[in-house]
């Protein structure tokens, strides 16, 4: 298949989820693991190597072009057109009847409760690193499109906490398992939900709309539900201590910890040198993290924001528990301090302040404003987490400030890759936190 893989060695640059973009790719290694829908229209599955990385990519193909596909055209080979499978509505209804099969195709198996395998799938267009499938308005389907030795973390913490009763996540319905990795993941569709960035941006654009009123004064005040979901969040990091295990670190861990951050500091600092003046105040709290001693840690969700949260008509649930994937594997199953993920959504609420600045760069006002949402909001979320938890992040200041940095340091490089007209705000982020 070398015309195939020349036509994916031009094409996988070019698509949201692929990891890599900062190095040129001149070639990939793309193997067909197996045909599930022979003859024309047919569906393939093939793994592709591209660097250090593994993708799955689902070809629909074709003998004659289709038109109303080219938005998701791969190109033409062998006498074939290949397109983006989940665009394909000929075949992408595929997975959820293998599913509900519990079929295996050749090194796939595919498990599910599904009671309606007929529906039609349409993809979602609003993510980053992985691809999803909405069948009617009953399921959901998400691809891992970057492949990790299997389970997939979100998997694996998904039936685990499905398997204690957990009623703020999404529970698993189904999953494909292949090529050494978890491909797949079928859940039910939240209709009529709306993700926490979206409400909260809502927010923010009344506050700046009443340029003269007060977070607390103008009609769509997130802070009831910024308290709301941190009760949620203490409920989340409950669940998960009874479903997966958790202990105390050590002293001497907290120190390899704190040694660690250092060395993602100086090497964010290397790449973005904006963050030089600060480097002596975050090495300052993470030696503190070094000197905290004990600290209980167990799973965690690990990339936690307003984007991984959906407010549905029964309240707040949190979603993807595949944790940051710039991290490797091992980190984010890792055992970690659940205050991580409290310190993960304060910086969501200061970035939900903050980019709509970009707009008014010179408004004082406006920035007065951002600043007093952001804090109201970030306290709400700490009251609803102590209400529930019986435990206040803000009491842990010097623990809670070091992750805050990190998860602030982790923004700073990943702006500078790809959002240069952002990276203001993780490094206001990082002022505000070292005064």
């Amino acid at each position: 298949m070398t015309g195939l893989g020349a036509l994916l060695a031009d094409w996988l640059p070019r698509q949201r989820w692929y990891a890599d973009k900062s190095r040129p790719l001149a070639k990939v290694r793309a193997e067909r693991v197996v045909s599930v829908i022979e003859g024309d229209p047919g569906l393939d599955l093939y793994v592709v190597t591209a660097h250090d990385d593994r993708y799955q990519v689902w070809l629909s193909r074709h003998r004659e072009p289709v038109e109303q596909l080219a938005h998701a055209l791969v190109g033409e080979s062998d006498g074939w057109t290949f397109y983006d499978a989940p665009h394909d509505a000929e075949v992408n209804n595929a997975w959820l009847r293998l599913m509900a099969q519990r079929a295996t195709v050749g090194t796939v198996t595919f498990t599910g409760d599904v009671d309606e395998p007929d529906l039609p799938g349409r993809p979602l267009g609003v993510e980053q690193s992985n691809t999803s499938l909405v069948y009617g308005d009953t399921y959901i389907l998400k691809l891992y499109r970057r492949l990790t030795p299997s389970p997939n973390p979100d998997l694996e913490v998904v039936r685990a906490l499905g398997e204690v009763g957990s009623t703020v996540i999404v529970p698993a319905l189904g999953w494909a398992e292949g090529a050494g990795a978890t491909l797949a993941l079928l859940q039910p569709y939240v209709k009529g939900g709306t993700d926490g960035w979206t409400l909260a941006l809502t927010s923010v654009r009344d506050l700046y709309a009443e340029r003269d009123l007060h977070a607390d004064e103008v009609g769509g005040d997130f802070a009831p539900e910024s308290c709301r979901l941190g009760a949620v969040t203490a409920m989340l990091h409950r669940d998960l201590a009874r479903a997966l295990p958790s202990r105390v670190a050590t002293a001497e861990e907290a120190r390899a910890t704190a040694a660690m951050l250092r060395d993602r500091l100086a090497a964010a600092v290397e790449a973005v040198p904006e963050l030089a003046p600060y480097v002596p105040a975050v090495t300052a709290a993470y030696d503190a993290l070094g000197g905290a001693g004990e600290i209980p840690v167990q799973r965690i969700h690990g990339d936690l924001h307003l984007g991984q949260t959906m407010r549905t008509g029964e309240g707040w649930v949190v979603l993807d528990f595949e944790g940051e994937p710039a991290r490797p594997l091992a980190e984010r199953t890792a055992l970690m301090s659940p205050l991580r993920d409290v310190a993960g959504m304060l910086r969501s609420f200061d970035y939900a302040a903050r980019h709509l600045l970009a707009d008014h760069p010179d408004s004082q006002q406006l920035e007065y404003r951002a600043v007093e949402w952001a804090d109201r909001n970030r306290d709400a979320f700490c009251d609803g987490y102590a209400q529930e938890s019986g435990s206040d992040p803000r009491d842990q200041v010097s623990l809670l400030k070091a992750f805050e940095l990190d998860k602030a340091v982790y923004e700073v490089r990943y702006e500078a890759s790809h959002r240069p007209s952002w990276l203001s705000i993780p490094l206001a982020g990082i002022e505000r936190l070292v005064r």
